[in-house]
């Protein structure tokens, strides 16, 4: 059974970082392509940055670009996202993401297996 488990999530305030993590079980990856996605109330979930498990291609989206770096520990089977400097606007539930799309990079529905979510707050 394929597990995709995130943690790290929080309220921080506006500057703060977070480190979420994403603990992967289940299979092996090592085709597969990572994401990170979130959703804030009433809006679309959205990309935020993507990573192959060989670590040879990685994405930001412009609205994290410079502050959001991911990275993953194949020997762990663990995904991570630091988050820098972070904003009111970041504030929504995270999402990893785990699929064998390399084109689709940006689109939830390309995923095939997702976790439950962590929240993450940013107060100003």
């Amino acid at each position: 059974q394929v597990q995709l488990v995130e943690s790290g999530g929080g309220l921080v305030q506006a500057g703060d970082s977070l480190r979420l993590s994403c603990a992967l079980s289940g299979r092996t990856f090592s085709s597969y392509v990572m994401g990170w996605f979130r959703q804030a109330p009433g809006k679309e979930r959205e990309f935020v940055a993507h990573i192959t498990w060989s670590g040879g291609s990685t994405s930001v989206a412009n609205s994290v670009k410079g502050r959001f770096t991911i990275s993953r520990d194949h020997v762990k089977n663990m995904v991570y996202l630091q988050m820098n400097n972070l904003k009111p606007e970041d504030t929504a539930v995270y999402y990893c993401a785990a699929g064998l799309t390399f084109r689709l990079v940006g689109v939830p529905s390309a995923y095939d297996y997702w976790g439950q979510g962590t929240q993450v707050t940013v107060s100003s």
